[in-house]
């Protein structure tokens, strides 16, 4: 049972005892408020080699207050695609599944790039974003949820309570962001326990309190895939193409959501799904990629904010932050102890002198450019520029869908 204390200026819903998804289903079924969601699976071809995707498939099967299903589908050849369509056919509710490598979306991002409008490779960025953009043209859902397919340990309770905060629109949600402990016999979340929290933390060490850093500081797995968020907040955010996608995702909330429309709920008591490589010695990709993207996410979202990140701060970041760090790792140790955890000590001290490099990397690519990689462009934007992109989108994925 989760306990019920109120942290930062984040307002937080928790998982007081068990309640049924019977329930939650009957609510958002009589309740006149309710909002239509359309749920958002970014998905891989490879993900359909794993059980985690089937579960959530079978979960989805009795799951009766959605109003759609979009998945994006990436790395995916024409067979995978067509796979990936039969694997959802039987679901209770419309399916369609955006092909982000064929050929019609293909034409549709060129469009895009002849008008300088770009929205990254490949990726979940991406895979996000077309599917947004798939659900506003059809203009029938009125909220979306979005998480992962490599989820482990789904259930249908999971999607119930990470869709009610704004599906209910009498409770004046307009962005909800799920969190979770992920644990076996041992504590797992890394990024989060080992490297996000005390990031932050060090910042304010250094530069004092500020109001973003408070805001990320009140999430507890500010990581989290799992999200759901009105349409007109979807509309308006813009996307990071990289693995600051999370981080990103709440730095966007927060220029345009005032903190009492924004809540975070406790989604199960427990959460498993693919763990990434550290590779410590290899920035290019596992955990120390996701940490310079990251690292460089929050530099620039403060730098949109008015803070000058000076030589000084940018030079005793690594430090502050690896004491702050150092000490979080005994907090956790003591915390595994008294749950009878395993805990490797060597473990998490070699990565968080990884996370501690990739501070340095992000630091000194931030100072070579202080603007960064440009963020996938918002779907107002977009309209604004080319306003029958809307329905291009629809009329592609129905066509892929058809074939």
């Amino acid at each position: 049972m989760s306990d019920f204390y109120q942290t930062g200026v984040v307002p937080t819903l928790h998982r007081l005892g068990e309640r049924q998804t019977a329930i939650f289903s009957k609510e958002f079924i009589e309740t006149p408020e309710s909002r239509k969601i359309a749920l958002v699976l970014p998905a891989l071809a490879s993900e359909f080699q794993g059980e985690a995707i089937h579960t959530i498939i079978r979960e989805l099967e009795s799951v009766d207050f959605l109003h759609e299903i979009v998945v994006t589908l990436g790395g995916a050849n024409k067979s995978e695609f067509r796979s990936a369509k039969e694997y959802f056919s039987n679901l209770p509710y419309p399916v369609k599944v955006v092909w982000s490598t064929g050929s019609r979306i293909e034409k549709i991002i060129n469009l895009l790039s002849k008008n300088d409008l770009q929205i990254g490779p490949d990726g979940k960025g991406r895979s996000v974003w077309l599917a947004y953009g798939y659900i506003i043209a059809k203009a029938e859902a009125e909220a979306i949820a979005l998480h992962d397919c490599d989820i482990v340990t789904y259930n249908k309770e999971l999607l119930a309570r990470l869709c009610f905060p704004i599906a209910n629109a009498s409770m004046g949600y307009e962005f909800c962001k799920g969190y979770y402990s992920r644990i076996t016999d041992r504590l797992h979340g890394r990024v989060t326990r080992l490297f996000i929290t005390p990031i932050i933390r060090a910042l304010i060490k250094i530069m004092g309190h500020h109001p973003l850093l408070e805001y990320l500081d009140s999430f507890r797995y500010p990581l989290a895939g799992e999200f759901s968020m009105t349409i007109d907040l979807a509309r308006n955010n813009r996307i990071p193409g990289h693995w600051g996608l999370e981080i990103g995702t709440l730095a966007e909330v927060y220029r345009n959501c005032v903190a009492s429309r924004i809540c975070q709920v406790d989604l199960a008591d427990n959460y498993e799904h693919k763990h990434q490589a550290l590779s410590a010695d290899d920035p290019s990709k596992g955990l120390l990629k996701m940490c310079i993207d990251i690292t460089k996410t929050i530099f620039y979202t403060l730098s949109t904010e008015g803070v000058v990140l000076t030589e000084g701060v940018l030079r005793t970041l690594p430090a502050t932050y690896l004491r702050t760090a150092q000490d979080t790792v005994k907090r956790y140790e003591d915390d595994a102890e008294i749950n009878g955890l395993t805990f490797d000590r060597h473990e998490e001290v070699t990565a968080v002198e990884a996370f501690t490099k990739g501070i340095q990397i992000a630091a000194k690519e931030y100072k070579e450019n202080i603007l960064g990689a440009p963020e996938i462009p918002s779907w107002n934007r977009v309209v604004s520029a080319l306003p029958d992109i809307l329905d291009m989108i629809e009329e592609a994925v129905e066509e892929d869908n058809m074939a």
